[in-house]
């Protein structure tokens, strides 16, 4: 069983916010799917339409998504975040001075907790790099159980930015559980998510924090794959030896007269391989001149890696 928590609160009494409901919305409508239509998520929306989202509501709702036994539990919360003296708050909309919202510490205590095998928090609001940081002394240090894996915004003492209405961090994210950070089998892990928004965001801008503690991550949505599993099986065929070069020549293109139509299908795969790249010709720019020119193709690193666990039948 997978569950998911998303909230979204816009409605704050003389500092309302625009876009965290449509952002709680659009990873509600993602998350509940794979890419090809089938159940992820089991997702309860929590959205200050049609009532406001009181700390009572929001503190009971995510006591029960951590409650009982699950795969996954995933908390994402898109609203206002305060850091003081006593730690780090998710603020709900009844704030008041000294009551402002939930604390991160609580919600990393009922995490920590949690039988479910993974627990993920992913949090875009103000300051949420604080989340899981315990202070001990005159510093500070971060206190994740086992299969916890904690995805903020930005780092303790930064803003979550909106431009245009949307969410800096939460567009990025919702680009990269669409495909852009899946890895070749289609899965998106919170790693690759991380890596994901990483890289699109500048030295500049706001620094998203990933914080985890798992032994193998696990994937938060499916989507169709750029190379089949089939055709990545095939690996090993054509490349008995890791180190091996496979040997091209004019049958292998299908434009040529003496093209041969086993060696045409063949080509084709190591050209799929060549676009995500696992393969790469050898002394030609190109796939087709290696062919015209009867040159090779060998593995890259990364074509290497999947070639292991073909190999190690660790493909899943």
């Amino acid at each position: 069983m997978r569950k998911a928590l998303i909230v979204g609160i816009d409605d704050y009494p003389n500092a309302p916010l625009n876009s965290c409901v449509k952002d709680a919305i659009s990873m509600e409508n993602i998350l509940e799917k794979n890419g090809d239509g089938s159940p992820n998520f089991h997702v309860k929306l929590l959205i200050d339409k049609p009532e406001a989202i009181n700390k009572k509501i929001l503190r009971s709702n995510i006591e029960k998504l951590f409650e009982g036994k699950s795969d996954i539990a995933l908390l994402y919360f898109s609203g206002h975040g305060l850091v003081k003296s006593t730690g780090g708050y998710i603020v709900t909309s009844d704030f008041e001075k000294y009551d402002e919202g939930i604390s991160m510490n609580d919600i990393l205590t009922l995490a920590n907790k949690s039988e479910a095998i993974y627990k993920i928090i992913i949090l875009d609001c103000c300051y949420s790099g604080k989340f899981g940081n315990i202070e001990i002394g005159d510093s500070s240090a971060a206190y994740l159980g086992d299969g916890l894996t904690v995805l903020t915004a930005c780092s303790d003492k930064e803003t979550a930015i909106s431009i245009n209405g949307s969410s800096v961090f939460t567009s990025l994210l919702l680009d990269g559980l669409q495909g852009g950070a899946a890895d070749l089998r289609g899965n998106v892990t919170p790693g690759h998510l991380y890596a994901y928004v990483d890289e699109a965001l500048g030295a500049w801008d706001q620094r998203p924090i990933f914080k985890t503690n798992v032994s193998q991550f696990t994937s938060l949505r499916q989507i169709t794959p750029r190379v089949s599993k089939e055709t990545l099986r095939m690996i090993t065929t054509y490349f008995i030896q890791a180190e091996d070069e496979f040997n091209l020549d004019p049958s292998f293109e299908f434009t040529e007269e003496s093209a041969v139509t086993e060696n045409v299908h063949i080509f084709k795969d190591l050209q799929k391989f060549q676009s995500v790249g696992l393969v790469v010709p050898v002394d030609e720019e190109y796939m087709y001149y290696a062919a015209i020119n009867s040159k090779s193709c060998r593995l890259t690193a990364l074509g290497y890696q999947y070639w292991r666990l073909v190999k190690e039948n660790k493909l899943s």
